[in-house]
């Protein structure tokens, strides 16, 4: 499945097998074998895409910035000194990064977080993602829209006005869009994870594809089973190689296993979830035939006699005249002796 096949087919109608993008960052930690292996690990869980960020701290963050993390799991309290230790990638470790992921048969994307990120990384994607960050960032999101190609935009920590807004610069620029309801805190608790959201904006925004981008602890994974089920067909969620790696974003990351048992429970849930047309199954047969009813003699009714309604019950099975024709059965003739309790045929009456 590929990004672009996601937009121009999907279903609102429907529950939609989920595109996962499994969301690296930079849990590389600026080693290039280390982003190598996270590439191999999420192509082998099953991941669409991986994306990583790219960014430089000077154009990101300010020295004075303060942290929002859980800093019992990230002890850096300033932003600056944080994305400091992990912007060493730029646009020749992401070719390479590229080439990498076309070989494993996964799409390649990265978040930019300034304009020349987004210039050179134009050329290696399909289509762009902004963060909630930059949600308010309007010539930021003006620029990556010139591109014109499909933008993914996460909606943490902003609310319905700041959303309508982004949403109607970006329908102004002519851009398909993918709302990705998110929480922004790291981690966000299960209670707060708020997934009710993605159905409002699929109610507000009915013409953009729905998505989560998830911060919970993996766990079980019924967080993106829960979301997929309210409709998201986009998701994000952190990706590492260890989960207990201190610092940045593994501890609340999903690894390769995560992404395994992910996919074989939503196997699972598309098979329990089966037709999307109402239809009789062919291995409900029996039951039709056996388990439906028939029209039957309340009394003996004899040869000539006018069939009434006091005439009738209806019994199990259903091998003889159905009682939705009952009033084509009441006021004809028997034209044999029937039994009492005796299943009716066609030709057992005149009809009318």
């Amino acid at each position: 499945m590929k990004i672009l096949e996601v937009f121009s087919s999907y279903n609102p109608d429907i529950v939609n097998r989920p595109y996962v993008i499994a969301e690296a960052g930079v849990n590389h930690e600026g080693n290039i074998e280390t982003a190598k292996r996270l590439i191999d690990e999420a192509a082998r869980g099953g991941a669409h895409a991986i994306k990583f960020q790219t960014y430089k701290a000077e154009t990101l963050a300010s020295k004075d910035s303060p942290y929002y993390w859980d800093i019992t799991k990230e002890p850096s309290r300033n932003q600056f000194e944080l994305f400091k230790k992990f912007d060493k990638f730029w646009k020749n470790e992401y070719e390479l990064l590229k080439v990498e992921c076309d070989k494993r048969g996964i799409e390649f994307m990265s978040t930019p977080f300034d304009t020349q990120a987004a210039d050179f990384l134009n050329d290696m994607m399909p289509v762009f993602k902004i963060s909630s960050s930059d949600i308010t960032n309007f010539p930021f999101i003006r620029h990556i829209a010139k591109f014109g190609k499909p933008i993914l935009l996460s909606t943490g920590a902003s609310d319905v006005g700041e959303i309508t807004e982004a949403v109607d610069l970006i329908r102004s620029c002519g851009n398909k869009l993918c709302l990705l309801h998110c929480v922004l805190n790291y981690p966000t608790l299960d209670e707060n994870a708020n997934l009710g959201m993605i159905l409002d904006q699929r109610r507000r925004f009915p013409d953009t594809l729905p998505g989560y981008s998830d911060h919970t602890l993996p766990g079980t994974m019924e967080v993106l089973k829960t979301a997929t089920l309210l409709g998201a067909v986009v998701l994000e969620k952190h990706f590492t190689h260890d989960k207990s790696l201190p610092g940045n974003d593994h501890y609340h990351a999903m690894d390769m296993e995560d992404l395994k048992y992910f996919f074989r429970d939503m196997d699972r849930v598309f098979t329990l979830i089966g037709k999307f047309e109402k239809q009789a199954l062919p291995s409900e047969a029996e039951a039709i035939k056996n388990a439906r009813r028939s029209l039957v003699a309340s009394r003996s009714i004899r040869q000539g006699e006018t069939i009434s309604f006091t005439d009738l019950t209806w019994k199990r099975p259903a091998s003889g005249i159905s009682p939705r024709h009952i009033d084509d059965v009441i006021g004809s003739k028997a034209t044999v002796d029937i039994a009492e309790d005796a299943v009716l045929k066609w030709d057992m009456i005149e009809k009318k």
